[in-house]
This record gives C-alpha cells, sequence and structure tokens, in this order.
C-alpha cells in the first residue's frame, strides 16, 4: 500500500516484504512501520525488499532521501525526531511506560510464539513459509524449505522457546493474548480513542497472529478474545482497507520470496 497525501516533499521508501498469507504485508514489522508511517501523515513508497538488501540484514529499512535506517523500532525513532513528531503524544508518562512493556512483549515474546506456530506445525509451515519456494525447481525447492525450517527452528531454540513444550508454548501464547484483551478492554484503541504507535505494534502481531490462512492452536486462542479480533479488524478497516478480513474467513495469499521469520 502506497500512502501519498499532498506533499511537496519526497516519500519516503518503505523496504518490506509485500503481501502474502491473506495479510497486506508478510513481515509484522514491515506492517508496524508502514502504520506508523500513516499515523504520522508521512508520504511514503513501499517497495519491496529482500533481508540482504538492509544494512541490518533484516526487513524493514527505509530510505528517506540520502539515509538509510534499519529496524522498525529505529526507524519509528528517526521519523518522530526528524519530522518533530510524537506518535504517543496523547499519553502520560506512566502509559509510557505501559506502552513500552506492551511493544516488547508483543515482539519480544508472543512475536516468537506466533513464529513458533507459523514453522513448527506442519500444516502451517506447508501452507505458509514453504510456499516462498514454489517457483524453485526440484530437488532445489526441498533443500531451500528444510534449510529455511531448520535455520528458523535453531532460532527459535536459541531464544528458548522451543525448549518448551508443545503445550507450555500454547500456555505462553494466551497468556500474553489475555494480558493485551485485559489492557485493551473495551477502549476502540489500547490507550482510548487515539491510536499511538503501539498499537502498530500489537496490530501487527494480531494480524499475523488471527490471519485466516492458518489454523493451529495459538490463531483459535486469539479468536477466543473478541475485543482483540474485532480491534484487529477495526486496524485492518482503517490502515489497510483493501485487505480487510473477518477472523475465520479462509483467504487466498500472494505468494512472495522469503522475507521473515
Amino acid at each position: 500500500m502506497n500512502y501519498l497525501p499532498p506533499a511537496a516533499r519526497q516519500p519516503i521508501r518503505l523496504h518490506g516484504g509485500g503481501p502474502a498469507f491473506g495479510l497486506p504485508e508478510v513481515s509484522p514489522y514491515t506492517m508496524k512501520t508502514e502504520v506508523q508511517l500513516q499515523l504520522a501523515g508521512l508520504p511514503y513508497i513501499h517497495v519491496r525488499a529482500q533481508p540482504i538488501d538492509s544494512p541490518k540484514g533484516q526487513l524493514p529499512f527505509i530510505i528517506d532521501g540520502d539515509v538509510t535506517v534499519a529496524d522498525s523500532t529505529f526507524i519509528r525513532s528517526y521519523i518522530e525526531q526528524k519530522y518533530g513528531l510524537d506518535l504517543d503524544a496523547c499519553l502520560s508518562t506512566e502509559q509510557r511506560a505501559v506502552a513500552w512493556a506492551m511493544e516488547r512483549m508483543a515482539e519480544n515474546q508472543l512475536g516468537w510464539v506466533m513464529t513458533y506456530f507459523r514453522y513448527a506445525d506442519d500444516a502451517s509451515f506447508e501452507n505458509g513459509p514453504a510456499r516462498w519456494y514454489d517457483a524453485v525447481p526440484e530437488p532445489q525447492r526441498t533443500e531451500l524449505r528444510r534449510a529455511l525450517r531448520e535455520k528458523v527452528m535453531a532460532n527459535l531454540f536459541a531464544v528458548g522457546i522451543t525448549r518448551h513444550s508443545h503445550d507450555e508454548i500454547v500456555l505462553l501464547g494466551a497468556r500474553s493474548l489475555r494480558s493485551l484483551s485485559v489492557l485493551l478492554g473495551g477502549k476502540t484503541y489500547l490507550f482510548g480513542e487515539r491510536a499511538t504507535g503501539t498499537d502498530a505494534i500489537v496490530f501487527a502481531q494480531l494480524a499475523n497472529i488471527l490471519s485466516p490462512y492458518f489454523d493451529n492452536a495459538l490463531r483459535r486462542r486469539a479468536e477466543g478474545f473478541h475485543n482483540l479480533v474485532d480491534y484487529v479488524e477495526r486496524m485492518m478497516e482503517r490502515f489497510y482497507p483493501r485487505f480487510a478480513w473477518r477472523a475465520g474467513q479462509k483467504a487466498q495469499p500472494e505468494t512472495t520470496t522469503p522475507q521473515a521469520a
């Protein structure tokens, strides 16, 4: 999605993976940055890229004039500092502390749990990441799929997720989902009637978990938190109206090259 409101300046070039799995962007971190750029009102163009193109070997990264910034957290810091913005302007000091804790839970705990179900679950892997290599001839296709899965599973072990049993991982994910559900409550956004930078982060992770393209234990747990489902649908309708979906509906994704673990 390209967001180009009237402006005299050159648009920021946001490099991400592109649509896949019934989602507008395969990388939740690129999705996070895209929503934050929209919240900031900054013109941008979405460009498909590979992690190898990035200074940090991961997506997203942006090019703004002659400046390149990688990693979604530092992209946000850059745009706020350069353009005099504060995506959390409506928050108190205490709320900012809660927002940071929510960000870390969403990205550094729930995000890894989501990745586990995307790669460890055979059906999810075959329907998802394995599809990136559909155009590659055999036997290279089988080897690339094996190598990708082994690499991601090794990362999951390194961060500690796969040191637990399947049921324990489900419980870890459910606990984070429950916490987000309690914090959201009946509000439109996480902190009230105005979306903040943290909404972009939490939305991106939840949208990936609730993608209609996958069916696993984590998605089924997430669908049990109706306020989270409604929240994702509201955010999708606002920021990605072409991709708006309701949880439980099967979506046919566009396939793309591997961009995110």
